[in-house]
């Protein structure tokens, strides 16, 4: 946050066929969604465009780890300002080949089935209604690429799988408690398409975050989102962030460069300027209307790479994390326990459980999404300019308006205390500071802290 040196003080079944082998159950028409689910924008779904998506890693959630313990925490979440619940897998996990004592979420067993270690079916249809109730909107991780070691498919539909010189079903990379699908198998893709839709029709969840989407998936999701967004208005996010992503049907995809090139200024290895840089490559490599998923931390990065609380750690967090809030043609994550903050790795394959006591970050969430939520020049069709100050090197700020609506960022990316002035002027020369409540002259420019960070807006 902004703590001015000098002249301020500041503070995101189905239909059973013949091809289908999972678990068949009969269709439902099922929808309820809002209004709000059954328009568009530039080609993704309007109810995202000013919301936010949070990742709940429903195992180390809770001491009991169920759909029903999670529950509790509702409320709190949506006093926080939470949108969107990604929820990571929920199938069951393959027994064989399993890594740890717990295995992984994304080695499924049956594409159609609740994890058992999460409760049933009905609580998760309970859950999803009572998060609709509350206003959320739910989404759930989808696992394309590859299934758990011991998936039914393996038996029942043996050619659903890549095949090693010997015939025997290959494991991507070193991930041997999983096995590679084949997508030039039609009866496979359509038995994918199948369980998909099971998921709409039968719980009525809002969308998909889908794993591990390659090229070579292209001809499935050209030919699935269509068939699933007949269904009700979804979301479909994509762990890619390749442009051709948005030719097939998905919303938005992830924004992994932003995230790579913010750890590394957070490490002293790139400066402030080459956020212009990547915004440009960004901007000239995809569609011109795309949305990103802008993010400090996820289940991957957390587990693996020490998200956020070694590659952004301390006071080094905030500014980055005002950034994925606000910077344009994004939608923010905030992954389990960020808002505690949990200061270490939630295990992958192990019971872990996140202890929530302090809710630090809560009140500083609470802020950015509410400005997110209710000021439009956050939407993505607002405009986006750079300005230019005294220390680019260090000194990130930009403005974004719409209608008459504006929201101006401050950002000292950098370990050392600044004074800047401005080489391009704000629109205005008095602002409302969103966290300090009170309205301030910015126009002489003025210092801030190691890392400070300083928001105001305009709404008309």
């Amino acid at each position: 946050m902004h703590k001015p040196l000098l002249l301020f003080a500041i503070l995101f079944v189905l239909f059973s066929t013949s091809c289908n082998s999972d678990t068949k159950v009969q269709s439902s028409a099922t929808t309820s969604a809002n209004a709000d689910s059954a328009s568009d924008i530039d080609g993704y779904s309007a109810w995202i465009s000013q919301g936010n998506v949070y990742e709940v890693n429903v195992r180390q959630y809770t001491p009991e780890g169920t759909f029903k313990a999670f529950e509790q925490h509702l409320q709190r979440l949506k006093d926080m300002g939470v949108q969107t619940l990604w929820f990571m897998p929920i199938n069951p996990i393959s027994k064989k080949d399993r890594k740890g004592a717990l295995g992984s979420y994304y080695a499924v067993s049956n594409y159609t089935a609740i994890n058992p270690e999460f409760g049933t079916i009905e609580d998760w249809k309970a859950l999803v209604k009572k998060a609709h109730q509350m206003g959320f909107k739910v989404i759930i991780d989808w696992v394309p690429n590859h299934t758990g070691a011991d998936h039914q498919w393996l038996t029942s539909h043996p050619d659903f799988y890549e095949k090693d010189s010997t015939g025997k079903p290959v494991s991507p990379f070193d991930w041997t408690d999983v096995r590679q699908l084949d997508f030039r198998n039609k009866e496979m893709r359509d038995s994918m398409t199948a369980a998909l839709k099971y998921w709409v029709q039968q719980t009525d969840i809002d969308g998909f975050r889908c794993d591990h989407v390659e090229k070579f998936q292209m001809v499935f999701w050209k030919s699935c989102i269509p068939e699933l967004k007949k269904i009700k208005n979804l979301l479909m996010l994509a762990e890619a962030e390749e442009a051709w992503l948005f030719n097939v049907g998905f919303d938005m995809n992830y924004a992994w460069k932003l995230f790579h090139t913010t750890v590394d200024i957070a490490a002293g290895k790139r400066t402030a300027l080459s956020i212009d840089t990547l915004l440009y490559t960004r901007d000239t490599s995809l569609p011109k209307n795309v949305l990103q998923l802008s993010f400090t931390s996820n289940h991957d990065e957390n587990s693996w790479n020490k998200a956020d609380y070694g590659t952004m750690p301390g006071a080094s967090h905030a500014p980055f994390a005002v950034l994925t809030q606000t910077i344009n043609k994004t939608v923010p994550l905030i992954y389990s326990g960020q808002e505690e903050p949990v200061l270490d790795s939630v295990s992958f394959f192990y019971k872990d459980t996140i202890t929530f006591k302090k809710y630090q970050r809560a009140g500083f969430y609470r802020t950015l999404l509410s400005l997110r939520k209710n000021n439009a020049a956050l939407s993505p069709s607002s405009s986006f300019k750079k300005l230019a100050t005294s220390n680019d090197a260090a000194m990130y700020a930009f403005e974004r308006e719409r209608g008459g609506n504006k929201v101006l960022v401050i950002l000292n990316l950098s370990k050392k205390p600044q004074k800047f002035t401005w080489k391009e002027q704000p629109s205005a020369k008095e602002w409302n500071n969103v966290f300090a409540g009170s309205k301030e002259r910015v126009d002489q420019g003025f210092g801030i802290e190691p890392w400070g960070y300083a928001i105001y807006e305009l709404r008309k």
